[in-house]
């Protein structure tokens, strides 16, 4: 069998290896592919394994000898999965491999926000600190979590390990989510409407699917709803956020700040207008990113072609 990749940089940028892939047929990794270079370099692909690379109808029309698509993610919007049913050909993603590291880089975020670590360590390096009158000074307010409300959006896998963690910080959690099952055991947990956990949180954590009903779902009428001293974080898809409306309300003080590690376009687009919002802390989608996860995901991936070959396949999507 003969297997190409078309965009695997991100996955193993050289700390990964493929060598559990390598064992399953002849295998051909490109860093990148360009779009109009799709075709060319998965023509004689009997499987193809990809993250960004769009794969649509017109492709697997054109694409003779495919037989299975590997998608190394969680999220497999980039693929036409009905044309691909249609011609028989499975698609299997990878559901579950990065939830430790969202929730732990969730709070990463809000805490480099909350404390402005980075910030402070310059201001000592450029001197600050030994001009300084007093022992100790800050530039900004800083507060505990402890006892405040953390909203999550989206309890699922990751949702609840970022639930786990606000808990462990002592903060009451509420939650919206579409089926309201499993509701978590803690203290004053309540399911909340998606208004209601607006106004009522501190700090709202998205964690829900990218759907036709979420996408720039959080506007300019449902930012108004959040108290002045809140927090937004987003780690999970940038369109839920309409990001102009986002900007706005950063730049009025309408809220307190933002730690945004997904955007709409990406690689981000020069003009979004979160990079010249107030306050908005914005990382280049690492949160699924730490080593641990990486060879997760590696190691389904390695799974999903197995299981196929074997003629049982596994995480199939379509």
């Amino acid at each position: 069998m003969k297997i190409v990749v078309l965009d695997g940089y991100t996955l193993n940028p050289g700390d990964n290896p493929w060598t559990s892939v390598e064992k399953l047929g002849d295998l051909t990794v490109y860093d990148r592919t360009p779009a109009d270079q799709v075709f060319e370099r998965a023509r004689e692909a009997d499987i193809i394994i990809a993250n960004k690379a769009v794969i649509d109808r017109e492709l697997i029309r054109r694409l003779q000898r495919l037989k299975f698509i590997s998608v190394m993610a969680t999220g497999y919007n980039v693929i036409d999965v009905e044309a691909a049913r249609e011609k028989g050909i499975p698609v299997s993603n990878v559901p579950v491999y990065s939830t430790n590291a969202v929730a732990q880089h969730v709070f990463a975020a809000l805490l480099s926000l909350i404390h402005r670590i980075s910030e402070h360590d310059q201001s000592v390096r450029a001197g600050d600190w030994t001009r300084c009158l007093d022992f100790s000074y800050w530039n900004t307010n800083i507060f505990e979590l402890a006892g405040k409300t953390m909203g999550i959006v989206g309890l699922g896998r990751i949702g609840r390990a970022t639930a786990n963690l606000a808990n462990a910080f002592g903060m009451r959690v509420v939650a919206n989510s579409r089926t309201q099952k499993n509701p978590l055991t803690y203290t004053d947990f309540e399911w909340l409407d998606v208004d209601a956990l607006f106004r009522e949180s501190d700090v709202i954590s998205l964690h829900c699917p990218l759907t036709p009903e979420t996408i720039g779902f959080v506007n300019q009428e449902l930012l108004a709803k959040m108290k002045t001293t809140s927090i937004l974080i987003n780690a999970s898809r940038g369109a839920l956020i309409n990001e102009q409306d986002l900007a706005n309300s950063l730049n009025s003080d309408q809220i307190a700040g933002a730690c945004i590690d997904v955007v709409s376009v990406e690689p981000m687009a020069a003009d979004n207008p979160l990079l010249k919002a107030k306050n908005c802390q914005i990382t280049p989608h690492i949160a699924w990113a730490a080593i641990e996860a990486r060879r997760r995901l590696m190691q389904t991936t390695a799974k999903n072609i197995a299981a196929f070959l074997n003629g049982n396949p596994i995480n199939v999507v379509n």
